[in-house]
């Protein structure tokens, strides 16, 4: 039993979504079928894969289906996370409501909770923009709010993995977001302390695009911080190593 990682599928398989990422060049050029076979070779039905944000392009829980009976058609069991892209994104009642009349089965969801996973305790949520003045923020984004409202949902999931470690001590809580906490010389302070508050020695995000020059791994804080965009990792789960 592994667990691997990869995230910003950005997945348009039904057609009325039209939106698929191969517009922006040979990098995403037939994305979908290599993410396929690249998950295919590496991971099993004993497998969990981590997918932290920006699922599918769908705009609704409907037209995500076909993309959620893509992802549950692959092996293993899948943990998805929002990102800022996700806008099918509901309430988990509504989501396991779809799941139950689709016959999705191994899709959970890391939303304010917390995973005991293979040798592992995940833990993790969105984030959100790393400096006030980044361009792509929403128009009339209460800032503030915004990452206010991250930071509560990560000391949330993180509150909820320290309650699982308690009867597993000798598992590791590592946490998943979408946005880095750290990129470019810029932090999210407050996503920073509270990662150090409970200890984390390693983070895996997404989001980040176009940078393919970058080192796969980058420390901050004494945290780890791994780059898993799928067109990173050219649509390939990357492996989650057990740390001695």
């Amino acid at each position: 039993m592994a667990l691997y990682t990869i995230a910003d599928l950005h997945l348009s398989t039904l057609d009325a979504t039209n939106k698929s990422m191969e517009v922006f060049g040979g990098r995403w050029q037939d994305y979908t079928a290599r993410l396929k076979a690249g998950w295919e070779r590496l991971v099993t039905e004993a497998d969990t894969v981590i997918i932290p944000g920006d699922v599918s392009w769908a705009l609704s829980l409907e037209e995500a289906v076909s993309d959620f009976k893509f992802i549950d058609a692959l092996p293993g069991r899948k943990i998805i996370g929002k990102g800022n892209h996700d806008f099918w994104w509901m309430t988990m009642q509504k989501h396991r409501a779809l799941f139950d009349l689709h016959g999705i089965r191994s899709i959970d969801f890391l939303f304010n909770n917390a995973h005991e996973v293979e040798d592992f305790i995940i833990a993790g949520t969105r984030g959100w923009y790393y400096d006030e003045d980044n361009k792509n923020a929403p128009d009339n984004a209460d800032f503030k709010k915004l990452v206010a409202r991250e930071e509560l949902r990560l000391r949330t999931s993180l509150r909820a993995a320290a309650q699982l470690r308690e009867k597993s001590p000798e598992k590791e809580i590592v946490v998943f977001t979408h946005f880095p906490p750290h990129w470019a010389g810029r932090s999210s302070d407050g996503m920073i302390e509270i990662l150090k508050e409970y200890g984390i020695r390693r983070l895996y995000f997404g989001h980040i695009h176009g940078s393919y020059a970058v080192p796969p791994v980058t420390e901050h804080e004494g945290i780890k911080m791994h780059l898993i965009s799928a067109d990173y990792l050219s649509f390939v789960p990357k492996n989650v190593p057990k740390e001695l």
